[in-house]
């Protein structure tokens, strides 16, 4: 049976910890990170950026495996169902806190199936328009919104994604009547949404920020707690009225359960090395991404024990449904 390593009782081990002999031959072999997104994703960027620096340091190939669909489900499995021996990882991230509480069932046991590594980062999102939307902020969509009730809607890259996420939680907040339409990744929603056929939606950074510059998208507010550098006029969500919106999301990399606890700390600790440069860190900024504070496995474990529990609530309570 597979250790419960997410729920497990073993105390955080210190960064620096040291890595017994018979674990300093590995890795031996190439090296799989698995992204249950379509190259370009935020995932994507962030597995990438990393996976180069791996491979210098640890002399052998590091290969991103995209294995996009089911609102990330079909990657996540492929790295539940992987030999627990250091050579596939995967990147978890928010989504995968909420599908087991808004689908009921998925193909792996979230809490048992992953072995936690470290997060790495946090990301935030930018509520953007088409330019044919006439509201210029957050405050005036919401008074849309309110004047045609049922008419807005706000697009997502699937159900249980993040912008659903925030869309729904924007849309409670503010008591506004907007129909969720969810599309088969974020790429396709900002698609939809640059042709019209949608009225909004929360964006990555990454993705926002060249429609903006560019004039094809209106930015009316970022979900950071302080304004994003790469958007500087453009106001948080607390700024536009909006309070109480403090979700970001998160993403880290994990491994299959059972996988050997000396394999997850070495991972662990040459994460925490490569999160830590300054390039690296500059890179993340371009892409909207904050580099997460150094973490042990088990300090992630929680936060992804915390965010289970947290989107199980916000399913019941909100009456969140798959579209």
């Amino acid at each position: 049976m597979k250790r419960r390593q997410l729920l497990g009782a073993l105390g955080a081990a210190p960064l620096a910890a040291a890595v017994p002999a018979w674990a300093q031959g590995y890795p031996a072999r190439p090296i799989r990170i698995v992204v249950p997104l379509p190259p370009g994703s935020p995932p994507d960027v962030l597995a990438r950026l990393v996976a180069e620096r791996l491979q210098q340091a640890w002399k052998q190939p590091v290969i991103v495996d995209n294995r996009p669909g089911a609102t990330g489900m079909i990657g996540m499995d492929v790295v539940a169902k992987a030999a627990p021996d250091g050579y596939t990882v995967g990147v978890m991230f928010l989504t995968h806190a909420v599908l087991p509480a808004l689908f009921g069932k998925v193909p792996y046991d979230t809490a048992a199936d992953f072995a936690p590594i470290a997060n790495l980062v946090w990301l935030y999102n930018a509520l953007v328009v088409a330019p044919t939307v006439p509201a210029r902020s957050a405050k005036e969509l919401v008074e849309l919104a309110r004047a045609e009730p049922g008419k807005l809607t706000y697009a997502s890259g699937g159900n249980g994604s993040p912008a659903h996420l925030l869309g729904e939680s924007f849309r409670q907040l503010t008591q506004v009547d907007m129909l969720h339409v969810p599309f088969k990744g974020p790429a396709e929603a900002v698609q939809a949404l640059l042709g019209g056929y949608v009225t909004t939606m929360f964006a990555t950074t990454s993705a926002a920020v060249p429609m903006v510059r560019t004039g094809k998208l209106r930015a009316l507010a970022v979900t950071s707690p302080n304004r994003l550098a790469a958007l500087p006029s453009v106001p948080t969500m607390a700024e536009s009225g909006v309070a109480g919106f403090d979700l970001r999301e998160w993403e880290g990399l994990v491994a299959p359960a059972d996988t050997p606890r000396d394999i997850i700390l070495q991972w662990n600790q040459e994460l925490a090395r490569i999160m830590a440069l300054p390039e690296l860190r500059e890179k993340l900024s371009e892409y909207g991404m904050e580099a997460a504070p150094a973490n042990s496995p088990d300090q992630f474990a929680t936060l992804v024990r915390s965010e289970l529990q947290r989107w199980t609530r916000f399913v019941k309570t909100s009456g969140l449904k798959a579209d």
